[in-house]
C-alpha cells in the first residue's frame, strides 16, 4: 500500500510501524528498507510500542477476572496467547498506541488514514469515521487483493526472507510468529522450514497451561502430531 501510495504520489505525511517485538526479522529487514526510502521522500517515519513489552504482558501482568460473590477479584497473570478466539491484546495495544500518538502530535487536526486491507478482506474494514480519524482503504479502492499486493511488491524488488526461506510460500501472513491465529498448517511449516521459531514456540508453551491451538494441540502434541505426519508422507513416497 505504501509503496503505491508513493508511486502515484498520493499526500502522506507520516509512515508508522507498531513494533510487537515478536516479529519476523525479515519484517524488521523490511521496516528498515522501507524507513530509508521514506528518509529519502522526507516523510516521517514513527516506530511505536504498547507501554509494557510484549512478553510481560504475556506472562506478567497482573489481570483481575470478575468472579460472581468473589471479592477481591482473583488475580491472573498474563493474558497467554495474543489472538485466536480469545483476547486480542495486542491488536488492541496496537491501536491505543497508534490513537494516543493521534492525540498528542495532531490534536485538533483532521486525519486520514490509510489502511491496508485488500479488496478479498472487507470484513475486517472497520468504521470510516471514529474519534476524529478517517480511515481511508486504498486497496480496496484500486481493486487489489491479497496476491495481487504480494504480487506487487516481489515486482518492485520487496521480500520476506527468513535464513533463506521467502515467509509467504509458507505463511499465509506474515503475522508475529507467535500468534494464535495460525492455522495448522502454517504452524506444521514454521516447524519444518523455520525450526528456531518453532523452538521458541516451545518456550513459551512451556510456560503457559492452555494449548496454542486448543485441547490436545499444545505446541508440544502439535510436534508429535506433525512428526508422524512426515513420517508417513516419506513412507509413502
Amino acid at each position: 500500500m505504501v509503496l503505491r501510495i508513493l508511486e502515484e504520489n498520493l499526500p502522506l505525511d507520516e509512515v508508522i510501524f507498531f513494533n510487537t517485538g515478536m516479529e519476523f526479522d525479515s519484517v524488521y529487514d523490511n521496516r528498515d528498507k522501507m524507513k530509508r526510502l521514506l528518509a529519502e521522500r522526507k516523510i516521517l517515519f514513527s516506530e511505536l510500542s504498547s507501554k509494557n513489552h510484549f512478553l510481560f504482558d504475556m506472562f506478567v501482568r497482573p489481570i483481575k477476572y470478575r468472579e460472581p460473590n468473589s471479592k477481591p477479584y482473583p488475580i491472573h497473570y498474563g493474558y497467554e496467547w495474543c489472538g485466536g478466539r480469545g483476547i486480542r491484546w495486542g491488536t488492541s495495544g496496537k491501536l491505543s498506541a497508534i490513537m494516543n500518538h493521534y492525540k498528542d502530535y495532531y490534536p485538533n487536526e483532521r486525519i486520514i488514514e490509510y489502511v491496508g486491507i485488500a479488496k478479498d478482506e472487507p470484513r475486517r474494514c472497520k468504521n470510516s469515521n471514529r474519534n476524529g480519524v478517517t480511515k481511508a482503504y486504498p486497496l480496496i479502492s484500486w481493486g487489489m487483493t491479497e496476491s495481487n499486493c504480494l504480487a506487487y511488491c516481489y515486482d518492485r524488488g520487496w521480500h520476506w526472507d527468513e535464513n533463506g526461506v521467502e515467509l509467504y510460500s509458507i505463511l499465509d501472513r506474515a503475522s508475529c510468529w507467535c500468534c494464535q491465529n495460525k492455522n495448522l498448517k502454517e504452524l506444521k511449516n514454521i516447524y519444518i522450514y523455520l525450526p528456531e521459531y518453532w523452538q521458541r514456540l516451545r518456550g513459551l508453551q512451556s510456560r503457559i497451561d492452555s494449548p496454542m491451538k486448543g485441547v490436545g494441540k499444545s505446541v508440544f502434541q502439535l510436534e508429535e502430531r506433525f512428526k508422524k505426519e512426515i513420517e508417513n508422507e516419506a513412507r509413502n513416497d
